[in-house]
């Protein structure tokens, strides 16, 4: 199998080629499904991120000649979301993961990745935010005790830090800003304790942010410039990464899990000048943009060199995603209809 940069192509048609192209596996991910022993169960499967990641745990298991069951769990509140991830081989569990007893009944798994949690809300509705993102991880690390887990975190854990840095590095200590925020870094807190507790390898996976066409930083600013619509610029900077990468880092994150649990940033390795973005978007779709605000001296920014060593650099580049998003929008492609708020800048999602 190729790697995908071998690959890429010059535009995406429809929703059908980016679920393929999100869900390709890279070689690193097929020699990291070769060596793991099944199932592999992906909990919070149905959110933006989690049937392409499960799409491409099949596809590297087929690559791989490996018998690998990989296992999909969420509410499927989506219609047509379960049987679409059973025809690419995705073996489907409806559980509300907050049923203690529905949690209990699940199959054992020695590897699990952790997508669950609740963001876009979360301050208007605390209780829930709390209860997902904190109380929920230890119901899960209890239950799959001593497994190898990868639990999805967020760069929010971090403060803004001053663009020239680079961005938050893991050793950087988190300042959470916000409800949402801190609630993440209650779920690191729980995991790290239950992980000592029961043995349990863990990795913190903190990532911010993922784009593909449907959803994330590029389409939000692309939006508004094809709309004539205010970029506001005062979060200046930001972090992205193609999602078919952070899908496959978070795979291979298998690897390297540990106790105690060790955090792996996850992004692209650019620092984004908003301001560049949407100019960049300006003349690929032939609209002016309209930028209101002033530049702050800092961004919810993070390093993530730690991770681009160990799994390499991400396959897309960011000028061919935003040559793709710009495609998409123009042509009027659908889109999940759900802004990152990547400007938000006092923690209230």
């Amino acid at each position: 199998m190729l790697e995908i940069a071998d690959t890429l192509p010059e535009r995406i048609a429809d929703v059908e080629a980016l679920d393929e192209l999100l869900s390709r596996p890279s070689l690193g991910v097929i020699e990291a499904i070769r060596g793991m022993e099944g199932p592999l169960m992906i909990l919070g499967v149905g959110g933006k991120m989690g049937p392409t990641l499960a799409r491409m745990a099949v596809r590297a298991a087929q690559a791989a000649g490996s018998a690998i069951e990989v296992l999909g769990v969420s509410r499927f509140s989506e219609t047509g979301l379960r049987e679409r991830l059973e025809a690419w081989g995705v073996r489907t569990i409806a559980c509300d993961l907050l049923d203690e007893a529905a949690l209990a009944a699940l199959p054992d798994a020695p590897n699990i990745v952790y997508m669950a949690g609740h963001k876009f809300g979360a301050s208007t509705n605390q209780p829930l935010t709390w209860a997902m993102n904190t109380f929920l991880p230890g119901l899960v690390a209890r239950r799959f005790a001593g497994a190898r887990l990868v639990a999805f975190s967020s760069g929010n854990v971090y403060p803004l830090v001053p663009v020239a840095s680079g961005g938050a590095t893991e050793e950087t200590m988190p300042n959470p800003v916000g409800e949402y925020a801190m609630s993440v870094l209650g779920r690191e807190r729980i995991l790290a304790y239950w992980a000592g507790r029961l043995h349990s390898p863990t990795l913190l996976l903190r990532l911010n942010y993922a784009a593909e066409l449907r959803y994330g930083v590029l389409l939000d600013v692309a939006q508004k410039v094809w709309r004539g619509e205010p970029v506001d610029v005062t979060m200046g900077h930001a972090n992205v990464i193609w999602q078919g990468d952070a899908n496959a880092a978070a795979l291979q994150a298998l690897a390297l899990v540990d106790v105690p649990p060790v955090p792996l940033n996850l992004t692209g390795p650019e620092t984004c000048a908003v301001r560049g973005l949407a100019e960049e978007f300006g003349r690929l779709l032939d609209r002016e943009p309209q930028l209101v605000g002033d530049e702050q001296p800092t961004a919810l920014l993070s390093n993530a060199r730690r991770a681009h060593k160990a799994f390499g650099y991400p396959r897309v580049p960011l000028g061919r995603a935003i040559g793709w998003v710009a495609d998409w929008v123009r042509a009027g492609g659908p889109t999940l209809d759900k802004p990152t708020k990547f400007q938000v800048r006092d923690g209230r999602f």
